[in-house]
Order: C-alpha cells, then structure tokens, then sequence
C-alpha cells in the first residue's frame, strides 16, 4: 500500500449516454476526469440499444485518458469502484466474450407487453412484496427473458451455462477483472435489486422469480455486497483492485454520506431520483414508492431505502414524494442532500427548503455518483477506515434552511394541490 498522502481512488460512471472516469486523492477531491460519449442506437420507436462491446472500448479510453490527465500510473491507484445506470441489460458469451445482441437500455419500451401478461390479476403489484418494485419494463429481468425469447438458439445456450447475463456493471466488472481469461461474474446487490429477481430479505436470487420470468439460473451473476474486492483488473489498470459498484442513484446517496437514518439525497437531472436512508429493515411503501437496497459493505447488515422517481425535475416542488417516505418509513427527513446541474440555482434551492420544510445541502464536490463508487472501493481497501471518516471528508458548499412559516406552507401546498385537482379532466382523449 502506498503512502496515505500519495493514494488514489478511480470510479468508472457508466452512464445512459457516455463513459467517465474521475480519480479522487485520499481528501475526496478529483484530479482527472474523462468522458466519452457512446452511440443511442434506435431499431424502431420505442427501442433503445447500445453496443456493449462499444461501451467496453469507450472505458479503456477514459480509463487511460483519466490516467494520462492525472500524469499517474496504474500502480498509484488504490481501487476501482464501478457505478452505472440500473437497468441497462447485456447478454454475452462466456467463451468469446462478444455480446450476443445489442444490450437493451432502461427507457426501451419492448418488454410491455410481456410485464401486462406476467402481471395478470395482480398486474404492477405481482412482485412488489419479494422485491420492493413494480413489474416494469424499465427493470432487467425482463428484458432478460425477451432477449432469451427473441434470439434464436440463445435459451438453449443459456440453460446450458454459456451466456451470461448481467445489467453493464457485471459487463465491466467481468471484462476489468479478464474477461474470458477469468473475469469474475458478480453483480451488487443495488444492481441486483433492480432486476426483478432478487429478493429483498435474503438478498439472493428468487426462485419462484426466476420461473415466473422463465430466466435460468445459469445465466446469472453472483450477488456480493457493493464495497469489496471482486478481483483484480488487467490492462490499462493492471493489478487495481477492483472492489465496489453500486447503481448510480445509491452511489451518489453513498457519496453524499447519507449513512444515518433519516438522511436522503435528491439528484436533480433531466428527471430526479429521491432516496431516504430507512436502517437495515425494508419498508413496504403503500404510496407507490420503490423499496431498494441503498448499500451493503462487505459482510455488514444491508442499508435499505424508499426511493421516489418523478420523470420531469419541474414537478421538483409537488412535495408528495417526501411525505409519502414519510408516511411509509415514519422516518422524518432530517436533511435532503442535493446534487445536480439544477442545484446551483440558488433561489430554486431555498424555495425548496420552505416547501420541505428541512434543511437542503449541496456539497462541494458535484460528482457524488462517481465519488461514491470512489469511496466504496476506498472503504473496501483500507484507503479510508470507516463510514465516519468518509462522513469527515463529505464538505458542504451552501445550505438553505426554510425560512417560511409552517401554516403558509401548508397553505400554499393546499392551494397548489387544489389546483392541480382542478386540472383533472381539462384535456379530453382525442383532443389536441
């Protein structure tokens, strides 16, 4: 292990519509970035593809670009922590290590018609109670099962343990660590938990889940926690540990230190994504909300968490996803982290605030996704020594308290709920 003053930490953000790679020093604060944008490939309205083998090539380059802005070798680095949109879901060989079919991203629309049939009498809620989630498309499992389905000759290989499956955190943690040359097959249990197959309470793979998606076990990465060593990388990073991924909604809770009950974070992009800490026990939601795994470090009980999704980030200040985590959990916030290109608009932030009702913090460093994959891998090698250092090293940039009175609070959520009932109806089918 090299000197605390000289260590490194590099996290891969496998995103929607680019590769990054950013390298933190021990403190937290990056010291190179690179990013590579990938292909959106679209067969037919509704159905979006990237090229997995694409996105592999696209990581070795900001892998190596990283390095080479950062003026440091391989062996400076500590650890390597992944992080990655939850859903994307890739199929490939295990003898020659090619995809077997573009990999299929969350907002594609193919698996609809599959869900409504898999629903039946239960529709959405079939599921929700073994996993926390409602059978959508968006999840991988299935789009696992169509893929099966849809190539000719691939549900065969599969039973007969050839493919392998895994949303694009298993890809590159199987390629990093050497591919067909004895890449590991693992999976986190944050990316697990977004499949539809795994169940909350045992954190394992479900068996009456894997039947009813017709998805066979062979095909399926191991689940282990989100900060330990999966093994170690070849290539451009050759002898890293490669020892964390979390989805990104947990990694960026993770980077912002919500590690105590109570504490969520709320990213503010083209849509938001709200995670509130709710201990190590799942809470069912009965207001629509997801029940997700937050993290899991190494061997330690699991941190679970409500998490609330609007599509559009303008519908930020409905105040409904607060109140049902609330309501659910009976955890009151008791402070929203924030991040995201909309958190530097100032007066957006307090008007937050005196909505909430809570104290809203945006911190110094933006890039909470990749820091949180950072500091997991950091945590799992000994670069930092517990959750209470990696809370030291958290730094807030500003911070809004509410400054309006509770009873014109109220009010003004009342008057814009009425107003929003109001809207019901307006707009007629075949309107317009």
């Amino acid at each position: 292990m090299t000197d605390h003053a000289e260590q490194y930490v590099a996290a891969i953000d496998q995103g929607t519509t680019s590769s990054r790679c950013i390298i933190f020093d021990r403190e937290g604060a990056i010291v190179a970035v690179d990013r590579r944008e990938h292909r959106q490939i679209v067969p037919q309205p509704g159905w979006v593809e990237h090229d997995a083998a694409e996105i592999w090539a696209k990581v070795r380059a900001v892998v190596a670009g990283a390095l080479a802005r950062a003026g440091l070798r391989a062996d400076q680095i500590s650890a390597l922590g992944v992080t990655n949109q939850r859903a994307t879901t890739v199929l490939w060989d295990r003898v020659t290590g090619k995809p077997v079919h573009n990999a299929i991203v969350r907002q594609d629309t193919r698996t609809a018609a599959l869900c409504a049939e898999l629903g039946g009498p239960d529709g959405q809620d079939r599921f929700r109670t073994r996993t926390g989630l409602p059978l959508a498309g968006c999840f991988s499992g299935p789009k696992a099962a169509w893929l099966l389905d849809r190539v000719p000759g691939l549900r065969a290989r599969a039973e007969r343990g050839e493919i392998a499956f895994g949303t694009v955190d298993s890809w590159l943690v199987w390629n990093l660590t050497g591919g067909t040359d004895g890449g590991r097959h693992v999976t986190d249990v944050t990316n697990a938990g977004r499949t539809l197959l795994m169940d909350l309470e045992t954190l394992q793979w479900d068996p009456s889940l894997l039947s009813a998606m017709d998805v066979p076990k062979a095909v399926l990465p191991e689940i282990r926690s989100s900060a330990e060593v999966y093994g170690t990388a070849v290539g451009v990073l050759d002898g890293v540990p490669v020892a964390a991924s979390l989805g990104d909604q947990q990694a960026a809770l993770f980077g912002q230190a919500c590690y105590d009950v109570g504490t969520a974070k709320n990213t503010y992009g083209t849509g938001s994504s709200l995670l509130l800490n709710t201990g190590d026990r799942p809470v069912a939601s009965k207001h629509g909300l997801l029940t997700t795994v937050g993290y899991r470090i190494g061997g330690e009980a699991p941190v679970y968490c409500l998490e609330g999704s609007l599509a559009t980030t303008d519908a930020l200040v409905t105040r409904e996803v607060v109140d049902a985590m609330q309501q659910d959990s009976g955890v009151r916030i008791t402070t929203l982290k924030v991040d995201g290109g909309m958190t530097r608009n100032d007066l957006l932030m307090q008007h937050q605030a005196d909505v909430l009702g809570v104290p809203v913090v945006r911190p110094r460093v933006s890039e909470t996704t990749c820091l949180g994959a950072a500091y997991a891998a950091g945590l799992a090698t000994g670069v930092w020594s517990d959750l209470d250092e990696l809370a030291a090293h958290w730094q807030q940039d500003a911070e809004w308290t509410p400054a309006m009175e509770a009873s014109a609070r109220d009010r003004e959520y009342r008057h814009w709920r009425r107003a929003v009932e109001r809207s019901f109806g307006r707009i007629e089918d075949g309107d317009a």
